[in-house]
């Protein structure tokens, strides 16, 4: 990393696009120590982070320079600043120095790589690396993982429950709760009682939540608790700690998680326990979202004993001042898997 640290404060405008049919979109690309930030220009959010070790060039030679994040990337960024391009050939270089190559001595790569290993776990450590990578991927491959995940969890409750109507009311209950941030909703038949998140917005609801609730405000209770649950801890790094060491450094160069690496996770997935959050935390999120808390507290505890201050404190205790779902999309949800 000694020949990378004059670049490691470089920034420049570059044109990305994040699907082969999209427009080109202006963004300041941010060179750091592992990774390339991609941002937009007006607001300063972050767009995307690419693992720098794992960059790929799509025109060898050619102006303006155009990369991507993977060989398996659909995204790409156009450059034509020469110190941001001249950083990004350093690091490739370099990477492609350390790779491999046919006709070298068996004790050298046997070496090279034993040290490049130690080096690696000297450096980071197995819980720094998790939390590393998954604080660099991109959203499109947080959202791969996510799917892949459900794929396994879904062998132990059945595929997530589909209809139509049931669907329309998923998204208008996501809408309301969440406004346009992407969340998508999701009802498992089996195995999950209460609410779990899964990487790329997935936010899975165990069927018992809908049950012979007369409203959605208990579901939208469990939803809204859940998402301020993510916000301590990722809901990706329990898949890396499962996928294991070795998988993870994979997917922090390459930007790929081994085939299988998932497999087995539903087990540990549906056993996880969900521990209670601060309720004054609680409280203050149903307010942002101009929801009652009483149902929420009522189905976490049939008693209230252990819920009063959901109960007592309910920000709207005349229940919520809007609608979450009208009658029949409500009657919809609950017959989603029906």
């Amino acid at each position: 990393m000694t020949a990378l640290k004059k670049y490691q404060r470089l920034e420049s405008p570059g044109l990305w696009r994040d699907t082969p049919e999209a427009q080109r979109r202006e963004v300041v690309v941010a060179f750091r120590e592992a990774t390339l930030v991609l941002s937009d220009p007006r607001t300063e959010r972050a767009l995307t982070h690419w693992s720098l070790p794992a960059v790929e060039r799509v025109n060898p030679g050619g102006i303006p320079a155009v990369y991507s994040p993977g060989e398996d990337s659909d995204e790409t960024l156009e450059l034509d600043d020469p110190d941001m391009i001249a950083a990004l050939e350093t690091v490739r270089g370099a990477v492609r120095r350390s790779t491999p190559r046919p006709g070298r001595l068996r004790g050298t790569l046997l070496g090279g790589s034993t040290l490049a290993i130690l080096g690696i776990v000297a450096f980071f450590l197995p819980d720094a690396l998790v939390r590393h990578t998954a604080s660099v991927l991109p959203s499109a491959t947080r959202a791969q993982i996510g799917a892949a995940a459900l794929a396994d969890i879904s062998r132990l409750t059945g595929a997530p429950c589909s209809t139509p109507l049931g669907d329309r009311a998923l998204d208008l209950l996501s809408e309301r709760l969440f406004g346009d941030s992407g969340v998508q909703l999701m009802v498992l038949p089996e195995g999950l009682t209460q609410a779990a998140a899964l990487p790329g917005d997935i936010l899975l609801l165990g069927l018992p939540i809908l049950g012979a609730a007369p409203t959605p405000d208990a579901a939208a209770g469990f939803a809204i608790a859940e998402t301020l649950r993510i916000e301590d801890e990722d809901p990706l790094l329990p898949l890396l700690d499962h996928a294991g060491f070795a998988a993870t450094v994979r997917l922090l160069t390459t930007g790929i998680l081994p085939d299988g690496a998932l497999t087995g996770l539903g087990e540990a997935f549906l056993a996880t326990d969900r521990p209670r959050l601060p309720e004054t935390d609680l409280l203050a999120r149903f307010e942002a979202a101009a929801v009652s808390s009483t149902a929420y507290g009522f189905a976490l505890d049939p008693t209230g004993e252990t819920t009063l201050g959901l109960i007592e404190a309910d920000p709207y205790r005349s229940g919520s001042p809007r609608a979450l779902l009208n009658a029949e999309d409500w009657a919809s949800l609950k017959a989603i898997c029906d």
